[in-house]
């Protein structure tokens, strides 16, 4: 087996117990307590440049719990979710019987995607954690660009390159402080090797199967992705805000997103982009 194709199963296992956790998170980041209520999950930076959807079909890639793909829904598409995780998955059939809403999902490896699904799409839709699973972002663009129709748009917002480099440890005066701590990026034999040993939501359930694989994929390479997938980009934005507390001393703003706090020099922690298959 590739060392690919062992990283991947791994990460199953890894987000299956993940899902698990994140399913009870009724109130916190999650928010199913909301959704479930009629809200909509989807952050102040997708759902203000994703646009209008109604009408739309849509195929959310890395869709864990299906919330955001449930809240497209709810925004009048017509919507199909596909993850790795069966756990997430389950829970998120469930979400959308008791919420009354109709979708499509398919468990498999993002890889094999045109495998999976094969109606064309007139928005490929992925956020929050895609790319750092992904071993070869060029594949998975160009997989992403086969299923859209033609005048069809791709959406990626994703943890940005420049900040997951990046770790918080004190200085000589115990003040935290940014400092380079992983490479740029990463081969597709030569993955990260973490152990994760709790999740991100702030849920102390020990993760069972804690080591996990993530890969670094640079904006450069994101980039020439696009273009090689034959896209035209048509926006690209970076963001000082993100949506979770990736560092300690960050602090969440009214708008939900968190930032690093006043006085502290600026990083860009997101990135989000729109491309266009033109035929």
């Amino acid at each position: 087996m590739a060392v690919e194709d062992e990283a991947i199963a791994l990460n199953r296992t890894h987000w299956d117990d993940r899902a698990a956790i994140h399913a009870r998170d009724a109130d916190g980041f999650y928010r199913v307590a909301e959704f479930k209520s009629g809200g909509d999950t989807l952050s102040a930076i997708e759902g203000a440049e994703v646009g209008d959807v109604a009408g739309l079909r849509i195929l959310h890639l890395q869709c864990h719990l299906g919330l955001d793909t449930l809240s497209l829904a709810r925004r009048g598409a017509t919507v199909t979710g596909v993850d790795f995780s069966a756990r997430a998955l389950s829970f998120a059939r469930e979400l959308a019987e008791g919420a009354g809403l109709t979708a499509t999902f398919v468990e498999g490896d993002v890889r094999a995607v045109r495998t999976l699904v094969s109606d064309p799409f007139d928005l490929v839709f992925a956020t929050w954690g895609v790319l750092c699973w992904v071993p070869d972002s060029r594949a998975w663009m160009q997989n992403a660009a086969s299923l859209l129709a033609p005048g069809g748009r791709l959406y990626l917002a994703d943890t940005h390159p420049t900040s997951a480099q990046f770790d918080e440890v004190p200085d000589a005066s115990g003040t935290a402080r940014l400092m380079v701590a992983e490479p740029w990026r990463t081969a597709i034999d030569k993955p990260l090797v973490l152990t994760q040993r709790q999740t991100y939501t702030g849920d102390p359930t020990p993760i069972a199967h804690a080591e996990c694989r993530e890969w670094l994929h640079p904006l450069s390479d994101i980039l020439a992705a696009v273009d090689d997938a034959g896209l035209v980009l048509q926006m690209f934005h970076e963001h000082e805000a993100t949506t979770y507390r990736q560092f300690r001393s960050m602090r969440r703003g009214p708008d939900g997103l968190w930032r690093m706090p006043p006085g502290r020099p600026k990083v860009p922690h997101a990135f989000s982009l729109m491309a266009v298959k033109l035929r």
